[in-house]
């Protein structure tokens, strides 16, 4: 919206975003369109997890459980509120909108802490040694961990992911530096969404594959959808690792690698498939605790 209405003209999408399906439309109304353009002063734009953080907030003050585009109003008002440093203001934000699958509520409640600042997601590089684990502990000082990820590698280094209950951006820029004087790493991966969605349920897997490339692909969630997406990739391919996740929603999340020995036909087999794709090869996650 903001980019259709704010450039004056009426804009047809190629690929909209499902979650929020009520106000999922590839080209605006010319009446709607009309009075957003007379009307509005602004526009607010929001990501999944702000709308799951607001659907919480709604059940926690109602018991009412709304849908993702029903949330728009309260996950907006919050971000404007919060972008303007407003306090002691009464602000209004329309709800509308139950249509909530049982399936989805899980998506929501995995992704409601992190949409509220309430938690954060971390990859640790500690020493394989006796002790490590209690030294990374005293650098977390006691806080609450949420989620603790971690598999034995016969090597030097123990990747890890961990969640911990945080209270703002600069809380957890303190957990990794306090992390960091420990003669350790940490990379808050809070924002990324590989991690969130694929990584922290991989950690583990790290393999050695030539030419690899990690793509995350997305497709709607229907009956034959995952069956399509196998039966395209060509057989020339060697897969060397495969994650599905139904995230909940209209819109499946598959992590793939795959051994890339034609990069031309690789790249026509990417076109030809047709769905929304991210290259995740050089993203840090995969780089640290999967390759």
């Amino acid at each position: 919206y903001q980019r259709r209405v704010h450039g004056g003209k009426r804009i047809e999408e190629k690929e909209v975003g499902l979650f929020a399906d009520g106000a999922a439309v590839r080209q605006v109304g010319e009446e709607p369109f009309r009075i957003c353009k007379q009307l509005l002063d602004g526009v607010v734009l929001v990501n999944n997890d702000e709308l799951c953080a607001a659907i919480k907030d709604s059940f926690l003050d109602t018991r009412s459980v709304l849908e993702p585009a029903g949330a728009l109003g309260i996950a907006g008002a919050k971000k404007y509120i919060q972008t303007n440093g407003w306090k002691g203001k009464h602000v209004v934000a329309v709800t509308s909108g139950a249509n909530m699958s049982f399936s989805r509520l899980k998506f929501v409640a995995e992704r409601a802490e992190l949409g509220e600042g309430a938690e954060g997601l971390f990859t640790v590089m500690i020493p394989e040694r006796p002790g490590a684990f209690r030294d990374l502990y005293n650098a977390v000082e006691e806080r609450n961990i949420t989620g603790f990820n971690y598999r034995y590698s016969q090597q030097d280094v123990a990747f890890i992911y961990m969640s911990i209950s945080v209270t703002s951006i600069e809380d957890r820029r303190s957990i990794v530096d306090r992390i960091c004087q420990y003669d350790m790493k940490a990379i808050d991966v809070t924002d990324n969404e590989m991690a969130k969605a694929h990584g922290r349920f991989l950690t583990g897997g790290r393999a050695c594959v030539p030419d690899e490339r990690l793509i995350r692909f997305s497709f709607p969630e229907r009956p034959g959808a995952l069956k399509r997406f196998l039966e395209c990739i060509p057989t020339t391919f060697n897969i060397s690792l495969f994650h599905y996740r139904n995230i909940g929603g209209d819109v499946a999340s598959v992590l793939v690698g795959i051994q890339v020995s034609d990069e031309k036909g690789f790249e026509e087999f990417v076109s030809n498939l047709g769905y929304p794709h991210v290259d995740e090869t050089d993203n840090d996650v995969y780089q640290m605790l999967l390759k």
